[in-house]
Parts: C-alpha cells; sequence; structure tokens
C-alpha cells in the first residue's frame, strides 16, 4: 500500500472509532470518554501504518510502534482512573447544558470528529517513520533519548500529582516538590518532548515535513488545551499560585526563581 493510501485508510478506521464512541457517549451520558481515546488513537494508528507499510525499516518500524504504545497505552490508562465514576468533565458538562438538546449531534463534530481529526494529523510523522527505509543513525538515537526523557517528565510528574492529591493533608495545597519545583506542568512538558522524539524519527527518514505535528502538539499543549486552560482555574482556586508562577517555569524545566 502506498503512503496516501496508507494515511486515508487509517483515517477512515479512526472516523469509524470516534463514531462508536460517540454513540457509546449518547447511552453513557458522557462525552468525556474520548479523552481516554487520545492515546489509544495513536496507537491504533501505528500500527495499522505498521502492517500497511511493509517497506520501511523493521528496526525502526519495531521501536516506534512499541514507544507510541508505551506511551499512549499508559497515558490512556492515567485518563481513565483519574476519570472513574468522576461524572462528566467541567468542559463538556458546561457544553452539555448550553447546548441543551442539540448536544448530541454538536458532540460528534464539536469533541468525536475533532479529535479524530486531531490524532489524524498530529500523527503524521508515525507515518512517515514507519515508511522510511533509510538506515539507523544519529537522529534516531537522539530521538529515542528525547523520548525517554519526556516519558519520565510526564510518568513521573503524573504519579506525583496523584500521590500528593491521595493524601487528604494536602486539600487546597499546591504540589511544588519534586519535578513540580522546576515546571508548573512536567506532564505537559513530557508529552510535548515525546512528539519532539517522534518528529525526530521522521525526521531520519528524511520527511522534514512530519516537524510540523510536534509544532502543533507543543502550540495546543502549551497554549489552548493544556497549560492555558488549566492555568485559568488554577489561579483562581488554588491560594498562593502567583507567588508559583513567578518561581517557576510554566513549560520548559528549569530552576526555580529566587523570592
Amino acid at each position: 500500500m502506498d503512503l496516501i493510501s496508507a494515511w486515508f485508510q487509517t483515517g477512515a478506521l479512526l472516523l469509524a472509532s470516534v463514531f462508536l464512541l460517540w454513540l457509546l457517549s449518547l447511552r453513557l451520558r458522557d462525552a468525556g470518554i474520548i479523552d481516554s481515546f487520545w492515546g489509544l488513537g495513536f496507537v491504533l494508528s501505528v500500527w495499522a501504518y505498521f502492517v500497511w507499510l511493509p517497506g520501511g525499516l523493521a528496526e525502526r518500524k519495531w521501536l516506534l510502534a512499541a514507544l507510541v504504545s508505551m506511551w499512549g497505552l499508559r497515558l490512556s490508562a492515567h485518563i481513565t482512573w483519574r476519570n472513574w465514576r468522576r461524572g462528566e468533565d467541567f468542559r463538556y458538562a458546561s457544553w452539555r447544558k448550553e447546548h441543551g438538546r442539540r448536544w448530541p449531534w454538536r458532540s460528534l463534530w464539536q469533541v468525536f470528529i475533532l479529535q479524530g481529526a486531531l490524532i489524524w494529523l498530529i500523527g503524521l510523522p508515525l507515518l512517515a517513520a514507519q515508511a522510511s527505509s533509510a538506515p539507523l543513525g544519529w537522529l534516531d538515537g537522539l530521538a529515542l533519548a528525547a523520548w525517554a526523557l519526556g516519558f519520565y517528565f510526564e510518568a513521573v510528574g503524573d504519579w506525583q500529582l496523584a500521590q500528593f492529591k491521595r493524601d487528604p493533608a494536602n486539600k487546597g495545597k499546591l504540589l511544588t516538590s519534586g519535578l513540580w519545583a522546576y515546571t508548573r506542568h512536567p506532564n505537559y512538558f513530557g508529552d510535548a518532548l515525546q512528539w519532539w522524539a517522534f518528529g525526530l524519527f521522521a525526521l531520519a527518514g528524511d520527511a522534514w515535513w512530519a516537524l510540523l505535528s510536534p509544532l502543533l502538539m507543543s502550540w495546543l499543549l502549551r497554549y489552548v488545551s493544556g497549560v492555558a486552560m488549566l492555568e485559568k482555574t488554577l489561579k483562581k482556586q488554588k491560594p498562593g499560585y502567583a507567588g508559583y508562577a513567578r518561581r517557576t517555569n510554566a513549560f520548559i524545566p528549569w530552576f526555580p526563581k529566587s523570592g
């Protein structure tokens, strides 16, 4: 199968998946189930490309599929565990209230098809890297190192926050230790860094255009759905957040500022 056919066929697979999830969300009255699919959608994509593009370098294909699977499965498991039996996320609940009877159809486009399309577009480095027959080189090594660092920041950051929230004594308090002493959002930084790693794997296969994907993911995490959205809530709900923000970088880790 050629590159374009594999891309469009994967797009159709993602469209079918989010449509089925939408039907399930109508039954559950919970559009938040799409969040658990975010990581799984990329796992589905990378293995689809693995099968449909047999001409790529086997070593890179297996390595990329394994790394994407580790990232995506951990992320989806974490989101599912975090949201289990907590009701619909406030974002979707507010949209449901705002749109009333129109919400079921609106959610299909505004939530499910939109996220499926983003997975399809952002997953372009996976397509390029799986198709490349270029030999492994230093860029692949750099990509692996970047992925490992990003996975550490995301997984450990999520774990530290979960442990902090488990202690009732920390209710209403800020986590400012561990990785959270160096960046206010270590998990989002780690997520973005892993996507730069996937972009580097594609670049190693001479697909420079695939770097648009980590650029888009970094922008979304920093300015749209990640840091920017969460900080609006944290500034209102967490006393002392302004001081923490003055001392600590929002995204890229660095040593805390004095004062």
